[in-house]
């Protein structure tokens, strides 16, 4: 435990040196003049004193006022308890995921770890699913393309996030076609909002551009002018034929134009494979800014005074009761005299004058 404002433990002891520089406080009282002053002092064995009445405290107030005191000065220090550190990765390179979903990505000739054959996209999506996984330090996004591109998952560091949203792709849900061009020219447009100097876009598909409005290649240029490296995936078929054939010399052009490689993966082992050499081409250190928070425990000092003031207050009240009610026992007592008490005979005839 700590103190945020420990100085402020120097108001300890201010109560007792201005209990020290000032006077008690005494109230004035009315006194009646009696000629025979001196004989009724000398009858009651008193000492004649100014005419004043100071009210004395009972010993349990002193500590209750001390230790009351104490607390509201430890609550003014603000205890605090130190929790554990907490520590949260920076962000040291922005990565940007092209994914095709154009309809040649429902062609199932993949085989998942199971052995049953499934589609490329369950297949990438598997791949994709892990390879978050070890994204740490990484802002990630997704750009998915089709007839158009879209962005899918902006940038940011919550992976659990980034998962699901991988998970809920379909084919064809941005267009049977595949824009190649179009989404290397969006994701132009979404790394220019980033601060970070390290940008990689990796780009997966199983086809030709067939709808693009700018050609892949002049995409490649105007990226690598903004410092944006692409790595290209190519899964599916080499040797198809039609929209669906691989244009194997096209990925691999774009990527070395920007300083990135190209890679193939005719299953999910490959998949999984070219995954881990992009990771191990871009190596990057983790930046880690730790944080120790703290807990107030500044409410247990003042719950603490005020439960003891209210004992006091407590305390006192029924004391006051109780001299009240045996007063009024002695004034009601029939063929005795009136008890009056010393000390209440004391302050009266210190009043008097002579």
């Amino acid at each position: 435990m700590s103190f945020a404002y420990p100085w402020l433990w120097l108001l300890l002891p201010a109560p007792f040196i201005l209990r020290y520089i000032w006077t008690e406080y005494a109230q004035g009282t009315s006194a009646v003049r009696i000629p025979m002053f001196e004989l009724v002092r000398q009858a009651t064995g008193s000492t004649a004193a100014p005419g004043a009445s100071v009210r004395r405290r009972p010993w349990w107030a002193g500590i209750t006022y001390t230790v009351c005191w104490t607390s509201i000065v430890c609550a003014l220090a603000r205890p605090q308890r130190l929790l554990p550190p907490e520590t949260r990765d920076l962000a040291t390179r922005d990565m940007l995921l092209a994914i095709d979903l154009s309809g040649s990505m429902e062609t199932r000739d993949f085989v998942d770890q199971t052995g049953q054959s499934i589609d490329r996209l369950e297949a990438v999506k598997g791949v994709l699913t892990e390879f978050l996984t070890e994204r740490r330090g990484d802002r990630v996004g997704m750009i998915v393309f089709g007839t158009g591109a879209f962005v899918q998952i902006p940038f940011t560091q919550d992976l659990d996030v980034c998962r699901e949203l991988t998970n809920d792709l379909d084919v064809r849900m941005a267009g049977p076609k595949t824009a190649l061009g179009d989404a290397i020219g969006l994701a132009i447009n979404v790394f220019q909002r980033s601060e970070l100097e390290d940008k990689v876009l990796i780009a997966l598909t199983d086809g030709n551009d067939t709808g693009s409005r700018i050609p892949p290649a002049d995409a490649a240029k105007i990226a690598a002018d903004n410092g944006i490296v692409i790595h290209t995936i190519g899964v599916g078929d080499p040797e198809a034929a039609g929209e669906e054939v691989l244009d194997e010399k096209a990925l691999r052009e774009m990527a070395s134009s920007t300083g990135g490689q190209y890679f193939f993966a005719a299953d999910r082992e490959a998949l999984a494979g070219v995954y881990s050499q992009i990771d191990a081409l871009d190596s990057r250190e983790v930046q880690q800014l730790s944080h120790r928070p703290t807990q107030d425990l500044f409410s247990w000092p003042l719950g603490f005074a005020l439960i003891i003031s209210a004992l006091a207050m407590a305390i006192a009240m029924t004391s006051k009761s109780r001299r009240v009610a045996a007063d009024e026992v002695e004034r009601t007592v029939e063929g005795k005299p009136l008890k009056a008490d010393r000390r209440v005979q004391t302050q009266q005839l210190t009043g008097l004058e002579r």
